[in-house]
């Protein structure tokens, strides 16, 4: 019986590789942000930086990892075997639920989905005892405090980050100045003093306070003379970094890349607990059952987990090597990070998320006390504060990045002094929410959400803060079932959810890079933001409006064949899935046009005055089209619903004889476009014409026979309706071809 033991061990040790890959890859935004916003360097050195971090604080850190071995549940009160099932069941659902959020792009605290999980997988055994009637309560297995403490760290985090990172950074605006680079001569001597001393008070109080070589006296003595370390601290660098500035170094860079460093190690040092702390607390378990002489894994109690257990050096040194790799090597990691980035940025580009009711009511709540502040405030006054966030001309079109260092500086170090400071005062200041909520409140105070871009930008952040929320309530109730079904299906069962956890998240990373190509496959978006040169712009607006208005028109014409097959053949999935899809491509319309608008922006002015028109009445085209299918889509659909009489077998077959010319022609547009192939399509220009011809006549037949033939009327009239709208198809078809050949003529 002890082999299946020692089996869930090494399976402990398998799925923590995995925790510490998916988990790294969404707590990396946390202090890679500020480096990779602001690009301080380029991406290689900041992943360096922030590697040499993390591996630094894993090495460095103490190994205590008392939260899963008594922070939770109270360990006396259960057996060898529970413990290692409780383990077990945590692990698999922390890199599920991790790998969920980092395929979604959504920044969580690791911390809390361990929480939770230990909370959710103690739990269901606590139920199994009390129910069978050991005379023990809830409490007494369960020590529920720290989970309260981290929904406390939510809402204080939230709050208190999201005030200072506005009030800081739009201190130092005014200070600075958006163009920051002439005001640094006599002032960046007292900033970088003050944040360089800030992240060494970071990185005593919070970043080094659990390393192995803080011993307590060494402890003790930094908190007797904190105000003359920190004096003495800030007269120093204040110094260094004028000499620095005079000598030529981009001080600001400094700061950006030390924040990243400290952040990095205070991660590495603090949560590792979250990814190894599980299965060492299951080894731990292990080796005191197996030391112990018990035969009964039933009945021998968990009492040494109350004590508290140094790692051994081989683990730390293990995991910061994981962790280095996933840095280096995950793309989740970047996609978390491309959140925040995007949430935060100040230049122009594509909002990742849509619009939400309490979004608008928050946004229209703002420009209230907007407007009322205005009218209080003296115009001298408003004048001089606008002039102070007056951006250059270079800085609001680059696409350099997406906020400068003076940001990423205040980003980091208002980060550093708020966990430090909740630190020493016993708050439970979160790291992530901290960090992001700081990002948050800058580009509020930055002005970077403007009227255009809050409501998204908003929508985004009240999703993150959610989702947040969201991760203590699955995480508790996955691992509560995870765990009933192992605690009841035996070894075969916990086989089986191990293999399929492992399986899920493999296949997850298989799809997400899959996702990935395809969602990237904007590349031509993103190097029209890149570049600067204006003809190079136009170059790829070409090609870019020609692949997209392909593909709009190839999932067109996709849509009218399904619409009129499950007209046809009654098939009402067909018509709700068809339906369903239509939606989404309201959405890509938005979204293509928005995009193509920024970049005919970034191209010359007589350019962008020239093509504009055909720009535009190109994309009203593609519109009409749209409300086309769609009128004949839930027409079909609410027919087919309601079990009214089927087509006339005859007109359904002229019907789809019609509709297969259509879309022969609109292929023949797409394939012509994703060639860029725009100047030609003389013939296809005919043939619609032609085909609207057949039309007209094949609609007064109908009129005819609806006189003279017992026709049923409703269905009949929806064969009309649908034959108006593929008619109106085939003028925008010819439109878009006349309005591609004006564009193409002008660029």
């Amino acid at each position: 019986m002890e082999w299946i033991f020692l089996l869930m061990v090494v399976f402990l040790f398998v799925l923590a590789v995995f925790d510490l890959y998916v988990g790294v890859s969404n707590d990396a935004v946390n202090f890679m942000n500020s480096a990779i916003g602001s690009k301080a360097a380029r991406f290689r050195t900041v992943v360096i930086v922030a590697s040499v971090g993390v591996l630094c604080g894993a090495i460095m850190s103490n190994g205590m990892m008392d939260i899963a071995r008594h922070g939770i549940f109270r360990p006396e009160m259960f057996s060898f075997e529970d413990v290692m099932v409780i383990y077990l069941a945590v692990m698999v659902t922390d890199i599920v639920l991790l790998d969920v959020f980092n395929s979604l792009g959504m920044p969580t605290s690791t911390t809390v989905s361990m929480v939770f999980e230990l909370l959710g997988a103690a739990f269901a055994f606590a139920l199994i005892k009390v129910m069978g009637g050991d005379g023990a309560m809830f409490g007494d297995y369960l020590n529920s405090e720290k989970a309260l403490s981290v929904i406390l760290a939510i809402f204080t985090s939230v709050a208190i980050a999201f005030v200072f990172g506005s009030l800081i950074q739009y201190i130092a605006r005014i200070i600075f100045t958006f163009n920051y680079k002439v005001n640094l001569k006599y002032k960046i001597g007292i900033f970088g003093g003050i944040a360089v001393t800030s992240i060494i008070y970071f990185m005593l109080f919070k970043g080094m306070k659990d390393l192995s070589f803080m011993s307590p006296d060494v402890i003790a003595a930094i908190n007797e003379n904190t105000v003359v370390i920190l004096m003495g601290c800030f007269v120093f660098f204040a110094v260094l970094m004028q000499l620095l500035h005079s000598m030529g170094v981009n001080v600001l860079k400094v700061i950006v890349m030390l924040g990243t460093f400290s952040l990095a190690m205070a991660f590495a040092g603090n949560d590792l607990v979250n990814f190894i702390g599980v299965p060492l607390a299951g080894y731990s378990s292990y080796c005191d059952f197996t030391a112990s002489g018990a035969t009964d894994p039933t009945s021998f109690m968990m009492d040494s987990l109350n004590g508290s257990a140094k790692t051994p050096l081989i683990f730390l040194v293990a995991a910061g090597a994981v962790m280095v790799f996933s840095l280096a090597t995950s793309k989740k990691a970047r996609h978390v990070t491309d959140t925040e980035v995007n949430l935060s940025r100040q230049n122009e580009g594509d909002e990742m998320f849509g619009s939400s009711r309490a979004a608008r009511s928050i946004v229209r709540g703002a420009n209230t006390v907007g407007s009322f502040m205005l009218r209080i405030t003296p115009v001298s006054m408003q004048r001089y504060i606008d002039s102070r966030f007056q951006r250059p001309v270079a800085a609001a079109g680059s696409n350099a990045a997406a906020y400068d260092l003076i940001r990423a500086s205040v980003n980091l170090v208002v980060s550093a002094l708020l966990i430090a400071l909740g630190t020493s005062l016993k708050l439970p200041l979160s790291t992530t929410y901290v960090t992001f909520m700081v990002a948050m409140g800058s580009s509020l105070a930055d002005r970077a959400w403007s009227r255009e871009s809050a409501v998204f930008r908003i929508t985004g952040v009240l999703t993150v803060i959610g989702g947040w929320f969201i991760t203590g309530g699955v995480a508790f109730a996955a691992c509560f079932f995870v765990a009933l079904a192992m605690k009841f299906g035996g070894v075969i069962v916990m086989a089986a959810i191990v293999a399929i956890g492992i399986f899920a998240l493999i296949r997850s990373n298989a799809r997400f890079v899959h996702n990935a190509k395809e969602k990237n496959g904007d590349e031509l978006f993103n190097r029209m933001l890149s570049t600067t040169d204006s003809a190079e712009v136009v170059k790829l607006f070409r090609e870019h409006i020609g692949k997209n208005v392909s593909e709009v028109i190839d999932k067109y014409s996709d849509s009218l064949i399904d619409s009129t097959e499950g007209l046809f053949s009654e098939d009402l999935h067909r018509l709700r899935k068809n339906r369903s899809n239509l939606r989404g491509f309201k959405y890509t319309l938005k979204t293509l046009r928005r995009r193509e608008i920024i970049c005919l922006r970034r191209t010359d002015p007589a350019v962008m005055v020239r093509v504009s028109t055909p720009f535009h009445l190109v994309h009203n085209s593609l519109y009409q089209m749209y409300y086309s299918l769609v009128r004949i889509a839930d027409p079909a659909l609410e027919h087919v619903d309601n079990n009214f009489s089927p087509v006339d077998r005859t007109d359904a077959e002229y019907v789809r004889y019609l509709r297969g010319k259509l879309v022969i022609l609109m292929n023949e547009t797409a394939g012509n476009f994703a060639a860029l192939n725009l100047a030609d399509g003389d013939e296809i220009r005919a043939e619609c014409k032609a085909l609207r011809n057949e039309i007209s006549e094949f609609r007064n037949k109908i009129m005819v026979e609806i006189q003279t033939h017992d026709k049923n009327i409703t269905s009949t009239t929806l064969v009309l309706h649908m034959l108006q709208e593929i008619e109106q198809i085939a003028v925008e078809t010819r439109r878009i071809i006349m309005e591609m050949r004006k564009f193409a003529e002008l660029t």
